[in-house]
């Protein structure tokens, strides 16, 4: 399994993840309540362990996360959260790499649906609002009478800060 941003954190940034995860659980809990959906222990068990990603993550790594806490699960019960939290809107799901990772943007319904972007160095995730694309490919899919079902688009590249890692490293070479 790869580094996540938690697992390179520096000892005295833990106080402001701390803050951070608080902060995002709270808003999760306020989304599970409008829905009128329970936001369980082990739902924020799941829901936490995703959020302290920047990027995405599979069940089976929430699952052994959870484990190495203390925390033995069977991983339906791990799918199951995460139905919930999907439903919730709180997490997403990268289809390319199916692994899911936490909303961060909580406006979907004012903003339109998001294109999510997804380094291929370090993982990381951004939701960028792209109502507007998928306005496009509505229309695109009229013009030939087609019924698209996109829910989300997924974007794979290079990051801003793994580019500039990588043109330093290349600069400092020759």
């Amino acid at each position: 399994m790869g580094k996540t941003m938690t697992d390179t954190a520096k000892p005295d940034s833990e106080t402001d993840d701390a803050k951070v995860l608080e902060d995002i659980v709270q808003r999760a809990r306020a989304a599970f309540d409008e829905k009128k959906l329970r936001f369980t222990s082990l739902r924020e068990q799941v829901f936490s362990e995703i959020a302290l990603i920047r990027g995405s993550i599979g069940a089976y790594e929430i699952l052994e996360r959870l484990a190495d806490k203390g925390t033995r699960l069977a991983p339906i019960s791990v799918y199951r959260s995460i139905d919930a939290l999907m439903e919730a809107g709180v997490i997403h799901r990268l289809e390319s790499k199916n692994s899911y990772f936490a909303c961060r943007r909580h406006e979907h319904g004012k903003k339109g649906r998001p294109i999510f972007m997804s380094c291929e160095q370090c993982g990381g995730v951004v939701e960028v609002p792209a109502q507007g694309i998928f306005d496009q490919v509505a229309e695109l899919a009229r013009s030939v009478e087609f019924t698209p079902k996109v829910k989300f688009m997924e974007v794979s590249g290079v990051c801003k800060v793994c580019r500039e890692k990588a043109q330093g490293e290349g600069g400092n070479s020759g």
